[in-house]
């Protein structure tokens, strides 16, 4: 109907249009109408399909109901509020049972008795032999984890492994006698999918089970500060409540995505849901079959983004790549010769457009293998050979940020801070370690461009323009040099307790 429409609208313009012109605007007109019928049948080349029946008869089957128990105590604050990723559907659902109380109750929850409590989630089979993916926090804490067919019959879960980094879990149920192959669905490729294709999600919203919805690929690769690997496909499919861990298939009925969050203001769905894409949850899952937990690779630096003035002061075409904050001693990369500093533009032969990128390409990365990265540092490009380690639970593959004792104090005033070697008493006022070097900022101009980024006093300035400093002096010169040669901005790392970053700050023209 809608192509009908633009045709017929294109055939009436094109003829007023002959009219006015005569020979040469017909055949014109003729031309352009071509041209727009051909462009017309392309962009409607992929219809809304008439109806979502077949392909939701064929998978409801391997897709399972989730109900988990735990017991927890009537004493408050001896059970803490489990911790879920912003806008998970069963955060409000914990939230209001562990701060209620019972009337009569003295505010403490001292007469409250052990109670066992029960949530609902969603999750789907990989495989005939009763392996089942679910979200991590639909599980989390739980002392008892059942699954619920579709035909109604129930069966006790057992947890193989979680990754609470990517909110990823993998039960496994057992057969029974008779049972044969156990229908499962298949992953598929969540990289080729696009903005706009058709997408339909099946779960278990408020402990409806078998319930499936429909929509669009809203957008890509969102970052909704849940985990340090985040990547999400956002779609206006409803997802709501109960849904968490159930799966979203393509139109090949392909799962591309592990229902997870939603945005709500209202608890119900407001047409903005987040499911995991699969190919950040493949390499999860079958590490979690295989291990029981998750090996990641790891890189050992403290990473952050390249903005337009970082790019600017280190003579970078363009902001892109992760710059490193600081370097973890002893480490893979410490061994492999990076610095801070340096900016990774290619991991093992991958681009690096962005910081959060790198985290996710490391985790990825075989434990052990020696890859190729190639840095940006004072002005050209090196490639580093780098050993993979393995990341401990506490770490991060690629973390994101944010002369000792007397000599007399010299104050220089430079870009809006007030600078001094570091003294006994300098260290003593604002904490400095013994073993930190640099130059300590001891005051900062409300309106300068370094309390817009942030700059505090007790602050050190360790490096400007990637060299090192130790005193005023020193930074005076290496801004001077910077704005003799026309830079807009000098680079400085700061180190600030044990945390290192850089921070560009603009130069004002004399």
């Amino acid at each position: 109907m809608i192509r009908d429409s633009i045709s017929t609208l294109q055939i009436r313009d094109s003829l007023q249009h002959r009219r006015q012109t005569g020979m040469f605007g017909r055949r014109l007109g003729i031309a352009v109408l071509a041209a727009s019928l051909v462009w017309s049948t392309a962009a409607f080349a992929r219809t809304a399909p008439e109806t979502f029946a077949d392909l939701a008869q064929e998978l409801t089957q391997a897709v399972v109901n989730i109900s988990t128990t735990q017991k927890v105590s009537g004493r408050r604050g001896e059970v803490p509020i489990p911790q879920f990723p912003p806008g998970s559907p069963f955060e409000e659902f914990f939230k209001d049972f562990f701060e209620r109380q019972r009337p009569g109750d003295d505010g403490r929850g001292d007469n409250r008795p052990t109670r066992r409590v029960s949530s609902l989630g969603s999750g789907f089979l990989v495989d005939p032999s009763g392996v089942i993916v679910t979200n991590n926090h639909v599980i989390a804490e739980a002392d008892e984890i059942t699954v619920i067919f579709s035909d109604e019959k129930r069966r006790t879960a057992k947890l193989l492994g979680r990754d609470a980094k990517t909110d990823l879990a993998v039960l496994q149920v057992e057969k029974e006698e008779g049972d044969g192959d156990l229908p499962f669905v298949k992953l598929g490729d969540s990289d080729k999918s696009r903005v706009g294709d058709w997408v339909m999600a099946i779960g278990n919203p408020f402990g409806l089970g078998g319930s499936v919805t429909a929509g669009i690929i809203s957008a890509r690769s969102r970052n909704i500060n849940a985990g340090p690997y985040d990547d999400f496909i956002q779609t206006d499919a409803s997802i709501n409540r109960g849904n968490s861990g159930g799966p979203l298939f393509n139109m090949d009925g392909e799962v591309i995505g592990v229902n997870t969050a939603i945005f709500s203001p209202s608890g119900g769905s407001v047409g903005i849901g987040f499911a995991i894409a699969v190919n950040l949850a493949k390499p999860v899952i079958q590490q979690l079959r295989e291990f029981g937990k998750t090996r990641r690779g790891w890189l050992g630096v403290r990473i952050q983004p390249v903005t337009d003035e970082i790019a600017e002061s280190l003579a970078l075409d363009e902001p892109r790549g992760a710059l490193v904050a600081s370097v973890f001693d002893p480490g893979p990369a410490a061994v492999a010769g990076f610095e801070a500093g340096d900016v990774i533009l290619k991991f093992d032969g991958k681009d690096v457009p962005r910081v959060r990128v790198l985290p996710r390409i490391v985790a990825e990365t075989e434990i052990g293998k020696a890859v190729d990265v190639e840095v940006w540092r004072k002005g050209g490009k090196i490639t580093l050979s780098v050993k993979i380690g393995e990341l401990k639970e506490d770490e991060v593959a690629a973390l994101t940020s944010g002369d000792s004792g007397g000599g007399a104090s010299s104050s220089i005033e430079a870009l809006g801070m007030t600078l001094s070697s570091i003294t006994g008493d300098l260290r003593d006022r604002f904490e400095i370690g013994g073993d930190v070097k640099g130059v300590v900022i001891t005051e900062v101009d409300d309106e300068s461009a370094a309390a817009e980024k942030g700059i505090q006093a007790g602050d050190i300035i360790v490096e400007v323009a990637q060299e090192e400093v130790s005193s005023p002096s020193q930074v005076l010169e290496k801004v001077k040099e910077a704005k003799d040669s026309n830079r807009k901005s000098v680079l400085l790392l700061v180190q600030r307790s044990d945390d290192l970053r850089f921070v560009a700050l603009r130069l004002e023209k004399t």
